[in-house]
């Protein structure tokens, strides 16, 4: 597999002015890049040298006609939603706010993501969820030999 490029200092300083300055919104970064969330759903975020954002159908449908606007597809599969932006619209300051603000009031239609604590079970590489301990091995482990 390739490795992703990180994203140029420009375009995180163009992503971080435009992100709005709400009490809502958190940062913290995804895969490595520069992302925003509401009510723990990501609505923005870098990827290489792009910005992407999260849209509600038929602002998605509306940048999609922009010149330069694609699905985002890093890794050969779209992700639902996630736009990237043109890159002649990451210096705009006024665009790129814009539509990013729009990602934000999608994003705050979405039902919250409750914060994930240490779970009790894992997923392993072939999909299959399995407990850290079985609870027939708990139950075996306690019994008493009269």
């Amino acid at each position: 597999m390739k490795a992703w490029k990180k994203t140029s200092a420009e375009v995180v300083a163009a992503f971080d002015k435009a992100v709005p300055a709400s009490p809502s919104v958190t940062r913290r970064p995804m895969f490595g890049y520069a992302s925003a969330f509401v009510n723990g759903n990501m609505f923005a975020g870098t990827f290489q040298d792009a910005i992407v954002v999260r849209l509600a159908e038929t602002d998605r449908a509306t940048l999609l006609k922009v010149k330069g606007a694609a699905p985002f597809e890093p890794m050969g599969h779209p992700m639902k939603e996630y736009v990237v932006l043109p890159a002649s619209m990451v210096p705009k300051a006024k665009d790129l706010s814009a539509w990013i603000a729009r990602g934000h009031r999608y994003a705050l239609t979405l039902p919250a993501k409750s914060a994930k604590k240490g779970t009790a079970h894992k997923t392993t590489a072939a999909g299959r969820t399995t407990a850290k301990k079985s609870v027939a091995k708990q139950a075996r482990g306690r019994r008493r030999i009269d």
